[in-house]
């Protein structure tokens, strides 16, 4: 028996995928995760999602859907976590390719469900933000879950919408999520969390790592991307609702809005004109700055000094929690550096690692 479970963002979602399936399937049948190759700069210097060309060693399931195994690669400079995703995941990933719009994307859900016949079709999103309407200030990366969202509501098939972790995104907010959620399908626990442990051991996620820190008891305010968002940790992290479809769809403007589209471009220029802003546009920007800086070394007498200022004025923010790629970030190092530098702060002091978070401990007394 096949599952079809589609991870909305990318990224992280496809680990909550894999997570989830154990949650609810377990292990009397496998699961197609088709998932963006569309991951953070730290991983990925190139702006933008990847489609099959960016890699080598794909395999075809469909015309016009790519699995991808272990052994394929991106071809550089691109990057992406899904190689090494599915060398440790017990399913196949598949790639959603965005560059021919929605309308690419439900020939290839399409094509997917013809030749899988599933069982159930799921499309996750970690957080919440594929219920954005589109105007709400607070909104980061709206393009990968309107895509998603526009393309699973043009299926004749059933598709059942899942939000877990209301509000860890840091997008939009618990609060403003609650009555927008349906039934209770699911709350993850430790021991859910433990069949994704290794794999938040080096993946950048920081929605998945807080829906797992959640699901294991953490509670507090985890402080998270480049621009240090606050987002609380609370017993409604590590639940997982049932939306309606056609409810999301009709609160989405953006989803609405590329529901004909044929290319990314055409998706880009609606979600300015919708939201204001594409975050393509802002990787680009980013990605652009971050050429222009000067390398810096791991070094931990410079290192340590440093996280003690962060944590002191992450302490008189009410933060107790960070994410590796947040402090990868405030601590002025590179991506490539994110692997490095968890080792080093786990090394030094242990005690702060409350998996897969780094927690923000009280002064001494003595301080």
């Amino acid at each position: 028996m096949t599952r079809l479970i589609v991870a909305a963002g990318g990224g992280g979602d496809a680990v909550a995928a894999a997570m989830l399936h154990a949650a609810l399937y377990g292990d009397e049948d496998r699961a197609v995760i088709l998932t963006y190759a569309w991951d953070r700069l730290l991983i990925d210097p190139v702006p933008g999602p990847r489609g099959p060309e960016d890699f080598t060693g794909l395999t075809a399931l469909t015309p016009a859907v790519w699995s991808v195994p272990a052994s394929a690669t991106p071809i550089t400079p691109s990057g992406s976590t899904l190689p090494r995703l599915a060398a440790e995941l017990p399913h196949t990933l598949a790639l959603l390719d965005p560059h021919q719009g929605a309308k690419g994307v439900v020939r290839q859900l399409e094509e997917l469900i013809n030749q899988l016949a599933p069982a159930s079709i799921d499309l996750l999103d970690i957080g919440g933000d594929i219920l954005a309407q589109g105007d709400e200030p607070t909104l980061r990366s709206p393009v990968a879950d309107a895509i998603a969202l526009a393309a699973t509501c043009q299926l004749s098939a059933p598709v059942r919408l899942l939000v877990a972790g209301p509000g860890l995104d840091g997008e939009l907010s618990a609060d403003d999520l609650r009555p927008l959620l349906g039934p209770l399908v699911h709350t993850f626990t430790a021991k859910d969390a433990e069949t994704i442990a290794t794999v938040l051991e080096w993946h950048p996620s920081e929605a998945t790592a807080m829906l797992t820190a959640t699901a294991r008891g953490v509670r507090g305010t985890c402080e998270v991307r480049d621009a240090g968002l606050p987002v609380p940790l609370t017993e409604e992290g590590p639940r997982v609702h049932e939306v309606d479809l056609d409810d999301a769809l009709s609160r989405n403007n953006l989803a609405r809005a590329i529901t004909a589209t044929t290319s990314l471009d055409e998706v880009e220029a609606h979600s300015r004109e919708v939201c204001g802003f594409s975050e393509i546009d802002y990787e680009r920007n980013k990605a652009t700055w971050l050429k222009a800086q000067p390398p810096v070394t791991l070094d931990a007498a410079i290192v340590l000094p440093r996280l003690d200022a962060f944590e002191a004025e992450a302490r008189s923010r009410g933060v107790t929690h960070t994410t590796f790629r947040r402090l990868t970030e405030a601590l002025n190092l590179n991506g490539s550096q994110r692997d490095p530098l968890r080792r080093l702060l786990i090394n030094s002091r242990p005690e702060q690692h409350d998996t897969p978070l780094w927690r923000i401990t009280a002064p001494d007394a003595t301080d």
